[in-house]
């Protein structure tokens, strides 16, 4: 997946504190596609950074990430250091996990979320 941003160290640094994202790549000024660019690994997904133009507006479209219960708290803290937006969560039905949403320095949604497709599946079909 690749999220255009108008700073790519500040996007760097929000990928490595908040999702422990390893850097693989740099372009430097080096321009082999659209413009610089970075590349990250999070958990065995190739995350591609370039640099370009901030999103005009937030939406609720974003991108998740599994993260386990016990990290909810160290993952908002995260988030909260780096000053950036957390959205209000939608309501949830008992089972299905629960999710921190934020947004970065671009307005790219993301969210962090406790439950699995298993789990959720599960516990909409009780419903």
């Amino acid at each position: 997946m690749t999220f255009i941003v108008s700073d790519l160290d500040k996007m760097e640094e929000m990928l490595t504190k908040v999702f422990d994202a390893e850097k693989v790549y740099d372009s430097g000024d080096r321009t082999f596609s659209l413009s610089k660019e970075r590349f990250f690994d999070i958990g065995g997904i190739w995350v591609a950074t370039m640099e370009g133009e901030t999103l005009p507006d937030k939406t609720y479209n974003h991108v998740a990430f599994k993260m386990s219960p016990d990290e909810y708290d160290d993952r908002l803290q995260r988030i909260q250091l780096l000053g950036l937006e957390v959205r209000e969560g939608r309501s949830r039905v008992e089972g299905e996990g629960h999710s921190i949403y934020f947004y970065d320095y671009d307005n790219h949604m993301f969210e962090l979320h406790s439950g699995t497709l298993e789990e959720r599946l599960r516990r909409y079909g009780q419903a």
